[in-house]
């Protein structure tokens, strides 16, 4: 099984540019183009958060669009930059989302691997937070099922990235979630997003991975006194393959077109 996982595509109107000077749509279509590439073909898609740059129903116009071009099933949840019932509103059609409240999704049984979707964001704030209902919703669905490998897919990790501009906006009750994941041993991983970079580490007895961003980067600066800037960095998504008996394994995979194939290896 395949599951392709982008995040931050940081959409906008047609025709704008994101903070005015990047064309994350047209990186956005680029990394659907590599995506539409792969061979095999991942048999979903997931977008863990920051489908758009300002909540607007123009913005979600663009990623209707674009997510259009796939014949995967696609499951989505909303980053800080979302507004969540104009995400429900405007993309409730063509991606599956709950009627009321928090943005979660479960795949339940239909694949191999299932991916749980666990919405953290607080609307009007750019951290994330996991509160004791959100919490029991995850115990419920987690208990479901214990003998199916899981991911868990969230926006704001749940850790501090060792960027502190940007840690300050994290998911906060860490802690409380990496106890309930070392309860359950069929979750895998622990998916993430929002910091615009791949990172790696351990999360209650589990690994914690972030996507990049399929627009720009969020400068990697480790000093603690470092200001906040982003890079134009080679765009990336992940590609996590399961095989029975294999494991779960995770690809980055980055976007473009390059030299090759090459005789060699």
């Amino acid at each position: 099984m395949l599951i392709a996982h982008l995040s931050d595509p940081h959409l906008r109107a047609k025709g704008e540019l994101y903070q005015g000077l990047v064309d994350s749509n047209a990186m956005f279509d680029l990394a659907l183009d590599t995506l539409l590439a792969l061979r095999p073909a991942p048999d979903l898609v997931i977008i863990g958060g920051d489908l758009v740059d300002g909540g607007t129903e123009a913005e979600y116009e663009t990623v209707r669009t674009a997510l259009q071009r796939l014949g995967q099933p696609v499951f989505v949840i909303p980053g800080n930059h979302d507004d969540r019932e104009t995400f429900r509103r405007c993309l409730h059609d063509l991606v599956r989302l709950p009627d009321e409240g928090p943005l979660h999704f479960d795949t339940h049984a239909q694949w191999p691997v299932r991916v749980i979707g666990f919405d953290v964001t607080v609307p009007g704030q750019h951290y994330g937070e996991i509160t004791e209902a959100s919490l029991a919703w995850l115990e419920q669905r987690l208990a479901e099922r214990p003998d199916q490998p899981t991911m868990l897919l969230m926006h704001q990790p749940p850790v501090d990235s060792g960027m502190g501009f940007i840690d300050t906006y994290k998911c906060f009750g860490g802690d409380r979630l990496a106890a309930l994941v070392a309860r359950h041993d069929n979750v895998e991983r622990v998916l993430c997003g929002h910091i615009h970079r791949f990172m790696q580490i351990g999360f209650g007895g589990r690994q914690l991975m972030t996507a990049p961003s399929t627009t720009t980067a969020i400068a990697l600066r480790l000093e603690e006194d470092a200001s906040p800037a982003s890079f134009v960095e080679p765009p990336a998504f992940l590609l996590h393959h399961w095989r029975k008996g294999g494991g779960l394994a995770t690809h980055w995979v980055p976007v473009g077109r390059f030299p090759g194939p090459l005789p060699f290896f």
